[in-house]
Parts: structure tokens; sequence; C-alpha cells
């Protein structure tokens, strides 16, 4: 399959793909993935026996199992086609299928098609063939539609699944007489030609791209239905218009400038109106900006230029216009409050998750105690195996730090001189005797 087929997931909206039994030759776009929700309830899985198919791009049908094939999700079957059959992929099956069809607004009256099988490998290679022509089929056909003059771009070509019918989708800003151009395609490419003609949106969401915002188009990853987008919605989110920026790859305006206009338009409602004059005693203001969110204006006492700006919220605002409805004028536009402004609480992290360098403090080893006198014992007794044979009577270190006792007890001082008188003389107590 070429690029405009490949299979897009986006985010983590879209849920796991089951296995088709390696069949799974043809990829679909993420935005017309369909989820089915009632596929684990008994009997919500297999109560009816009609089946969505799609083929290439954004075209899809609905065709009934008449052959009560056991058909799931990703399956490739070859379907009853005007004329021959065609190769497309299944996309859900079950009893939501006939919601889907009740949203596609299909009549109950309408002539529904049939599967015919499950495609086999000659249907598939047929199909490769035929896909492979798409490309210069289109490129030869726009040619042949600049030769005809005709005011038109063909956007696509896509073949069916047995090559015997070729769709030429194009755009047009005018209408386009196209039957000598059906005659000449016909001639040069040897199969039945349809025309449809699609908006530059649309076109867009089967081309794909790359918008300014850095993400994939909306129209070809995730929207299904278009609505029409005014200048208004840029003048409500005060975006400069400037067509430039405001027109997307379609040429026309974004999208994206619908998606956040309703939180504009309620948040104006609570704001006072701009072409309201603010008069006070020394000047008069004029609106000059507004942030919608913070519910915060801007005032200039010049109509055109910015001039001594003074920005207050909403509610002081009406407060000022409520006092010049009543012929008061409040000495300045600021609030004159004498009470210190309150001071916003810095963010606290209570269980420190928001710290970044959190894991950089590494926690402190604790010395096991047990470990640390084994090693001291260990070192001493090498020690002692290491000293000379000579010293094996030398005292032991602890025997070592014992100082010798020097001092005398002052109570036996008297007692130990005539002990020693006794011992020079040599006949101490004998002589008394």
């Amino acid at each position: 399959m070429d690029e405009n087929n490949e299979y897009r997931q986006d985010d983590d909206v879209q849920p796991e793909r089951k296995p088709c039994g390696g069949n799974c030759r043809r990829e679909i776009r993420g935005k017309l993935h369909s989820f089915n929700w009632l596929e684990d309830i008994p009997g919500g899985y297999a109560d009816s026996d009609m089946v969505e198919v799609q083929f290439k791009n954004t075209r899809k049908g609905f065709y009934k199992n008449s052959a009560n094939l056991q058909l799931k999700i990703g399956d490739i079957v070859a379907v009853e086609a005007s004329p021959g059959h065609d190769i497309g992929q299944v996309t859900l099956v079950g009893a939501l299928v006939n919601l889907r069809m009740r949203k596609a607004r299909v009549k109950a009256d309408a002539e529904i098609k049939r599967i015919f099988r499950k495609a086999k490998p000659a249907d598939l290679e047929k199909f490769e063939e035929a896909k492979a022509k798409e490309h210069d089929t289109m490129i030869r056909a726009r040619k042949i539609a600049e030769s005809l003059n005709l005011n038109m771009k063909i956007g696509d070509v896509e073949y069916q699944g047995d090559g015997n019918k070729a769709i030429f989708y194009y755009i047009a800003d005018e209408r386009v007489d196209f039957r000598q151009l059906i005659k000449v395609l016909a001639e040069t490419f040897k199969v039945r030609i349809e025309m449809k003609q699609i908006g530059a949106r649309q076109e867009a969401g089967r081309i794909g791209g790359i918008g300014p915002c850095g993400r994939p188009l909306c129209c070809s990853s995730w929207m299904t239905n278009f609505v029409s987008v005014a200048t208004s919605a840029a003048r409500y989110q005060d975006i400069s218009l400037n067509p430039q920026k405001l027109a997307g790859q379609c040429a026309k305006l974004k999208c994206c400038l619908n998606f956040e206009v309703d939180a504009y338009v309620e948040s104006v409602k609570r704001l006072p109106p701009r072409d309201v004059r603010l008069e006070t005693a020394d000047a008069t203001y004029f609106h000059f900006k507004t942030d919608i969110f913070k519910r915060e204006i801007t005032y200039s006492t010049d109509k055109n230029i910015a001039a001594n700006l003074v920005t207050i919220d909403a509610s002081r605002a009406f407060e000022v216009i409520a006092l010049n409805k009543a012929g008061e004028k409040p000495l300045s536009l600021a609030a004159e409050t004498d009470s210190k402004p309150v001071e916003k609480k810095a963010f606290g992290d209570i269980l420190g998750q928001d710290d970044v360098t959190r894991f950089d403090n590494k926690k402190k080893k604790r010395r096991n105690k047990n470990k640390s006198q084994q090693s001291r014992q260990l070192a001493d007794n090498n020690s002692d195996e290491q000293q000379p044979a000579n010293n094996e009577n030398r005292p032991n270190r602890n025997e070592r730090k014992r100082k010798p006792q020097n001092k005398r007890n002052p109570r036996n001082d008297g007692q130990a001189s005539d002990n020693e008188r006794a011992d020079k003389t040599g006949n101490g107590h004998n002589s008394e005797a």
C-alpha cells in the first residue's frame, strides 16, 4: 500500500489491533479505526450479518455476510461491485454495524451488496497490479483535463480490486462538464470511469501531511466530518486576521480555529463591553486589550494609542461602570484599598515528587560494627606475627600504655622514712631489743 493507506496510531487513544491471520496487507487510517465495545458481551458480537468494509483512504461500505463467513476485524475480503468485485478490509462486525448504518443514514430499502469470500492470493496479486497504476493514471488524467481546458483538479485515483473500474476524485470551484473527459479517459485506460467531486478539506484528508503545529493534519488523523469555519472565530480569540497564517494546507481556514472558540465566547459574556468608556476624576479611559481567561482588562487614556495604561480586573470595571451610571466618578481607575496585596503561597511539594534532583542524593552506607571489629582484630594479629623473635617477651601494647605509679601516698611518708633508716643501720628493731 502507499503512504496514504498507512495506519496511524495517534497518542494512546487507539486500541490494540487483533492479529488477522497474516492477511493484513492493507492498513487503515487511525481516524477510521472502529473499536467494537460489544465484543466481550455474550450475543453482542455476532447478532448481525452486516459487515463494514473499508477501501482506499476514507471510502467505506456496508455489505451482507450472506455466506456466513467467520470474519473478524482486519480480514481482507472480496465484495460485490458493479461490475466485478472489489477488495477491502473488514473494519467492524456485529451489532454495531447496524448503528453505523443508522448514523450514515442508509435507507432501509436500499440495495445491500454482499461479501463473496475472503481474498485469495490471486485476488491480492491482481489488486496490487491495479493499485500500482494509480499514480501514473492520475498524472496522465491531469494532462488530459488540462488539454481539454477544464477548470478542475484531479486529486486522487482509485482502482477497483479487479482492475475493471477506476474512480477519479476531483475538486472544482465551478460546475464542470466532463462528458468529453470521460470518453477520452475510457479510451486511454480501457477501464470503466467514475468521477467523484470532493471538497478541498476532503482532498487534504485523503492526501495527508504535517501541519504548522508539527503534528499530522487533523483531517487526515481523526476528524470525520468538516464544519464550516468563519473569520469570526479568529476575531473572538483576538487572532490577527492574516490570511497566510489562518489558512491551512487546503487553502481554507484552519479547522482548529473552531476548537476553542466556544470557550472564548462563554468567557466574553462575563466581561464588560469593549465600547464602554470609564470616567474618573482625572481622565477618561478607553478599552485597549483584554485577557479573557484571567478576566483582566487594560485601559488607555487615548483611544488610538497606548497611553497611561491601567490594568484592572473585571469586577472593578463593573464597579466603575455602575458609579458612572449613577453620576459619580472615582478618584482613580484602580481599586482604592489600603490593604496590602495578598501574596500567593508558593507551591508546596510535600512528597518531593516534582524535584528533579531527587535521585541525585546517594544513600549513606551504614557501617557494620561487627565487620569493623573483625577487621581490627585481623590487623592486630597480622602485626603481632610480623614482629621479630627477640621481641617475643616485650609487653603487649596495652601493657605499654600503662604508666608507672610514681605517686606517693602522703599518709605513709613517715613510715617509709623510718624503714629506710632501719635498712641503712642494719639493726632496726633488734637494737632496741
